[in-house]
């Protein structure tokens, strides 16, 4: 059974919101640690998780909800190329939770609509 457009967007907002939220965590973990001697800072990597997603639906040519749920985002310890653990710089962390923050919103509202819409439809278009 394939699952509908409502499926697919429900999950990718659902996976969306849930690394927003997780890369919230990991910001507030790096400020509250920052003054820690041997702390390494924490990141979220899910745009690479997105990314196989991504790759996966060009090789068969469909995506479906399940093979979103299947896509999580991780907390990995931040390096630079070389490989070397990177230092808290309490400023780029703030500019960072910011960001999230308006990211995080603006996935809210855009779920609220989706819902909104779905609402509209089963109420045959009235309010």
């Amino acid at each position: 059974m394939t699952d509908g457009i409502e499926a697919v967007t429900r999950s990718a907002l659902a996976m969306a919101l849930d690394a927003a939220s997780l890369r919230q965590q990991a910001i507030a973990t790096n400020i509250a640690n920052a003054n820690a001697v041997g702390y390494v800072p924490q990141r979220v990597s899910f745009e690479d998780q997105l990314a196989d997603a991504r790759g996966a639906l060009a090789q068969s040519g469909r995506l479906d909800a399940f093979a979103l749920s299947q896509v999580r985002p991780r907390i990995e310890p931040a390096a630079d190329d070389l490989g070397v653990p990177a230092q808290v710089q309490l400023d780029a962390e703030a500019a960072d939770m910011a960001r999230n923050a308006v990211h995080y919103q603006a996935l809210v509202k855009g779920l609220s609509r989706h819902f909104a819409i779905l609402s509209m439809a089963a109420g045959d278009g009235r309010k």
